[in-house]
């Protein structure tokens, strides 16, 4: 059974508001998000219907807007909204003092 990584990503400071912060961690392209009621968020760089970076999106709510297609995606479970359909892969994201980490 493999064990999960906890990996410091960045100072919660360093994190602007609903601003995307694309990181590259383990190889795995992720984009970070501080949304405005103070939950950081993390799901996988890419839009699954044709690649945008998703860290270059608009963020309203706890909703990212893809920058290419504006396909609307769900930063708590990853989940594109209708009437478009997929999926990113999302990551449990814990803060602690001012700094931030993934569990990979």
């Amino acid at each position: 059974m493999k064990t999960a990584n906890r990996v410091k990503a960045i100072n919660l400071s360093e994190l602007p508001e609903k601003v995307g912060k694309s990181m590259t961690i383990h190889g795995q392209q992720i984009a970070l998000f501080r949304l405005s009621n103070g939950k950081v968020k993390a799901i996988e760089n890419r839009c699954p219907h044709k690649g945008g970076v998703l860290a270059e999106g608009i963020v309203c709510d706890e909703k990212v807007f893809c920058p290419l297609h504006d396909w609307q995606i769900d930063l708590n479970d990853g989940v594109v909204q209708a009437p478009d359909v997929g999926c990113v892969k999302t990551y449990k994201v814990e803060v602690e003092d001012d700094e931030v980490y993934l569990i990979l």
